[in-house]
């Protein structure tokens, strides 16, 4: 969990205006898009929990 809270933390650290803009983009996605992105994230999430166990 500390992980994630550090990688959460390195964007908004770094560059607040491009994570403004990214965050502006996904509101304007449908929710169809969002639902896609969602998946793929927790398939490549489970890809490397297998491949790092």
């Amino acid at each position: 969990m500390a992980l994630l809270l550090i990688f959460e933390g390195i964007l908004p650290f770094l560059s607040p205006r491009n994570l403004r803009r990214a965050l502006f983009s996904i509101v304007q996605q449908n929710d169809k898009s969002l639902r896609l992105t969602g998946v793929a994230s927790m398939l490549a999430g489970i890809l490397l929990l297998y491949l790092v166990r």
